[in-house]
């Protein structure tokens, strides 16, 4: 069986597949506007990898 078809492999391909990108890190403490901006660069990729809202 190939690596890639692995039953209840496909969220760890997907989460290895978004590390690639070097999503940015959000750090702990009150940033409102810290938190808006890491989301936006998180949906990016989100987008980039054409993940579904269910895989997101």
């Amino acid at each position: 069986m190939a690596r890639d078809h692995q039953p209840g492999r496909e969220d760890e391909m997907r989460l290895e597949r978004f590390m690639k990108h070097k999503p940015p890190t959000f750090s702990r403490g009150y940033n409102p506007e810290g938190a808006v901006n890491w989301l936006e660069e998180v949906e990016i990729i989100f987008e980039a990898m054409g993940c579904s809202e269910e895989n997101k």
